[in-house]
Order: C-alpha cells, then structure tokens, then sequence
C-alpha cells in the first residue's frame, strides 16, 4: 500500500486525559477509528502514539492525509 485509506473526511474529536497515551491510526484500516486496532499489519504503516499534555478535547486526523500528524490540520478539505 503506497498511500492510507481515507477513513473519512472528516476529523475525529476525542476526548483525552493529561498523560494518557493513544495510538493513532496511520493505514485507515482500523475499525476503530482513530485509533489503531492492528489492520496495519502488512501495509508498511506504523500507528502513532500521542500522549495528551492536558485533559480536554483533541482533533484526530480522519483523512489520514495530514501534515501535523496525528491532529487534524484541514487537508480533509482539499480532497
């Protein structure tokens, strides 16, 4: 797989806890969304970890296309 699946264009809000770590999905195959579920096995993908700095809500990337990977930075706007 050269490029990640578009899981949606959209991005996800999650509500995170300060110095809980999470596993974002880089592939989009998880199915759950947008956290890694282990479907990027054999892709070439990693997932990528994020550990809250702070208790509050978060925009995970949802087109997978992002240049501030894991957040959300509106590249699902241009696809």
């Amino acid at each position: 797989m050269s490029a990640p699946v578009i899981a949606q264009k959209s991005p996800c809000g999650v509500e995170v806890e300060a110095g809980q770590e999470y596993w974002w999905c880089s592939c989009g195959q998880s199915g759950s969304q947008p956290f890694c579920d282990g479907s990027h096995r054999k892709t070439g993908f990693s997932p990528v970890q994020y550990t809250a700095e702070e208790t509050g809500e978060v925009w995970f990337c949802g087109c997978k296309r992002t240049g501030d990977v894991p957040m959300c930075d509106g590249t699902h706007n241009k696809l």
